[in-house]
């Protein structure tokens, strides 16, 4: 069946940051120093849907979705990073996952999206590698509690952003400016994924995937120069994070000074490349890529340099909108890694516009749904649009508007938008008895027509 779904993370909608035992997420103390966040907006309220989420789940029925990607906050479950679990949080998401049970919503829990626990941080985050055994650990005590109704699971959102904005530039949480520095970031996650992935083996899940951000990289222009600094950059935002996974292997780093990866041991391959039942992807735009000039002081100097992607349109939040761009990534995938390509989810794809009546997102939503359709040869089994709610959005706070629902963040009034009703009527279209319908229409012209 594919599932046509909207996507949320904890630190984005939940709030209630310090109730029923939760400990601080490196989000919590990221958004509350001045200067993190725009208007110095935190996650402390955000959508409220700690106490709302009944409200949320009945949307989500409502518009007819066949499931709901989330995402679980480790610091409700161990308020340090380890330790005793807290049954105030496991509780929290038994109930949500119940009420999505009910309904006949797929629960597809993401483990890891971004909210690390502040005392694990304090450790050294996913610079130390000891992180990644005390994300498995974690990840066995969700399971245990959970994977009797949850048969589809999500080990990490988009590695590749929490390496470079996180660890990388200081953009976001925990925000430290390592730059190159933050390359064991990548492997500590990879190798907590793939001991993720032997957790939820043993507590009887079926499914496993991990969601990665993915974006075609445009050369902007055919010089060997350009060339050279797009596959550069390839390399990082795409190969880095879907390699290790797909092949065993990590591609050649030597063009960042890292010809050997002294941060990878004996064996660490073979966990990270356990075999997944999906590859999420999370597509929002292609990347134009240049040769690089001076390097910024301190950056060790970068093989590439962004370039401005012209003569699209572009959303609130002064992204390109280039449907066509996901059906290219999708069958580069294909080609790319062949027979080691799992099934595919799209596991975020959305805009930011502001208003009720919505009429660009539908368009981007219209144009993307038909972008996946359009990729030859690839298995795709899941649509999940970001966001249900607008929510908080990382360092932008509440000023970029995702949501298929609209929040008014005083009230907490929960307004459905344009966007809403046309995806609830697109998955209407595409249930069984439609399609039953439809087809026996089609043969009763044809019966007409000879």
């Amino acid at each position: 069946m594919f599932l046509w779904g909207t996507a949320t993370a904890s630190y984005q909608i939940e709030g209630a940051v310090d109730e029923d035992g939760r400990g601080p997420s490196i989000w919590d103390t990221f958004s509350h120093e001045p200067g993190r966040t725009r208007d110095g907006h935190t996650g402390d309220v955000a959508c409220d849907h700690y106490h709302r989420w009944p409200e949320d789940v009945a949307l989500m029925a409502e518009a007819g979705l066949s499931a709901y990607r989330f995402s679980i906050a480790w610091p409700r479950i161990l308020p340090s990073g380890r330790g005793t679990a807290n049954p105030a949080g496991l509780d929290f998401y038994d109930r949500l996952v119940d009420a999505l049970c009910e309904k006949g919503i797929t629960p597809v829990p993401t483990l890891f999206h971004w909210d690390l626990p502040q005392a694990l941080e304090d450790e050294g985050g996913w610079l130390n590698r000891d992180i990644s055994g005390y994300f498995a650990d974690y990840v066995a005590v969700v399971a245990e509690r959970l994977s009797d109704r949850v048969r589809t699971w999500i080990t990490l959102n988009e590695p590749f952003v929490h390496m470079v904005y996180g660890y990388g530039l200081g953009m976001h949480a925990p925000g430290r400016m390592l730059f190159l520095d933050a390359l064991p970031v990548a492997h500590h996650q990879l190798l907590g994924h793939g001991l993720a992935v032997q957790a939820l083996r043993a507590g009887g899940a079926e499914r496993v995937m991990i969601s990665n951000n993915c974006t075609p990289v445009w050369p902007a222009s055919d010089s060997p120069e350009d060339l050279a600094a797009a596959d550069a950059y390839d390399t990082l935002h795409n190969r880095l994070f879907n390699d290790p996974i797909l092949t065993g292997a990590y591609p050649d780093l030597s063009v960042y000074g890292q010809p050997e990866l002294d941060f990878v041991r004996t064996g660490d391959l073979e966990i990270i490349a356990q075999p997944l039942d999906g590859l999420g992807i999370n597509y929002y735009n292609p990347t134009r890529i240049t040769r690089p000039g001076e390097p910024a002081p301190g950056s060790g100097g970068l093989p590439f340099e962004f370039a401005a992607i012209t003569d699209y349109p572009t959303t609130a939040f002064g992204w390109p909108v280039v449907p066509d761009g996901l059906r290219e990534l999708l069958e580069s995938l294909k080609a790319t890694y062949g027979p080691a390509l799992p099934p595919i989810y799209i596991t975020e794809n959305g805009c930011s516009y502001d208003g009720i009546d919505d009429q660009e997102r539908i368009a981007y939503l219209d144009g993307h749904i038909a972008a996946v359709r359009a990729a030859e040869g690839v298995d795709v089994r899941g649509y999940f649009v970001w966001s249900l709610l607008d929510n908080f959005e990382w360092a932008e706070g509440y000023h970029q508007r995702f949501g298929l629902v609209h929040v008014d963040f005083e009230t907490q009034k929960r307004t459905p938008k344009a966007s809403y009703y046309w995806l609830k009527d697109l998955i209407s279209s595409q249930s069984p008895e439609a399609r039953s319908t439809e087809a026996q229409s089609a043969e009763k012209a044809q019966s007409t027509e000879t």
